[in-house]
């Protein structure tokens, strides 16, 4: 039994990062599109999603904190985003996707860095909007 257990071990750690990359539509709603600008809060570099937290006011100045998750570190880098090239308090324009959980979750899918540049923020592969497309402007 240890045996098989100790063998075992390999693959279930193999597995692990497996679950925690998805599909877009696992998550997310292509039919919702959304807007956000807002101030960044937080900034999480990891694999195999990269977050990043900004606060949004609505239009009655009510601000919430909202999570957007990107492609990986490799990917956005890939792309043109560095993890230096914004700073807690830089303001983001982010055209993404609701999740369809309902919580305040985006698929970032483009992205206006603070110099004015677009990214791309999907992931790779994930079949979502404009997967595998740079877009630009």
């Amino acid at each position: 039994m240890k045996k098989a257990l100790f063998a075992a071990l390999p693959l279930l750690l193999l597995a692990a990062p497996a679950e925690a990359h998805h599909s877009f539509a696992a998550e997310f709603d292509g039919a919702k599109p959304i807007r956000l600008v807002g101030k960044i809060t937080k900034l999480e570099w990891t694999n195999p999603h990269s977050y990043f937290y900004l606060d949004v006011a609505d239009k009655s100045g009510k601000v919430a904190s909202w999570a957007c998750e990107g492609g990986g570190p490799g990917a956005l880098s890939r792309r043109g985003w560095k993890k230096g090239d914004v700073k807690i308090g830089d303001t983001l324009v982010v055209d993404g996707y609701l999740s369809k959980d309902g919580t305040r979750l985006i698929d970032a899918r483009r992205i206006k860095l603070p110099d004015g540049r677009f990214i791309y923020g999907g992931t790779p592969g994930d079949g979502g909007p404009g997967d595998g497309q740079a877009q630009n402007g």
